[in-house]
């Protein structure tokens, strides 16, 4: 290895562990809050969703870094879990996550049905008018939620779910 190639490694190196080091800390916690983005001011952890119908997943924020897998679906619901400059780290519903750039995602937000056959009701209540069945890995568009039921619109229909049949949402999340 020449002496060129030896400090471009070393340095590539140093660079990996400085971005380590900073994902580690990059949530700043507040004594009343919870955490901040330190790009963009806006909470963390905090759910988002696939804008592009398929996005490189890399090992760590930057172009140089090696991409491990490929999303392929556009609106996957996913959670940003850390920021560095342009990139988001984000994991999906089976906790797999690696870096992606920030154009690649959107903030407008859908979940994923988890369970079989998850009734669509009409109203939040269990024994509602079912408008429809949805089974698993579904992607709906995310509406209003109370504390045990969301509002959402998959394949032309709308309705009310309970949140423990969805990924994409946080557990006392509500939304008017």
């Amino acid at each position: 290895m020449g002496a060129v190639a030896h400090w471009f490694r070393v340095f590539q190196i140093a660079t990996f562990a400085i971005v380590l080091g900073m994902g580690a800390v990059s949530a700043q916690t507040s004594d009343t809050g919870p955490a901040i983005g330190p790009e963009t001011n806006l909470p963390l952890p905090r759910y988002v969703s696939l804008r592009a119908s398929e996005a490189n997943v890399r090992r760590g924020p930057s172009l140089s870094h090696r991409i491990d897998w490929v999303f392929q679906r556009r609106d996957m619901p996913l959670q940003v879990v850390a920021e560095y400059g342009h990139w988001r780290r984000v994991i999906d519903r089976d906790g797999q996550g690696g870096w992606v750039h920030y154009r690649m995602l959107s903030g407008a937000r859908t979940v994923v049905i988890e369970e079989p056959e998850t009734a669509l009701r009409a109203r939040p209540e269990p024994n509602a008018l079912e408008n429809a069945l949805l089974e698993p890995g579904v992607v709906a568009r995310l509406g209003d939620c109370n504390p045990e039921w969301c509002q959402l619109t998959a394949g032309g229909y709308k309705g009310w779910v309970p949140k423990t049949t969805i990924w994409g949402v946080a557990d006392a999340e509500i939304r008017d």
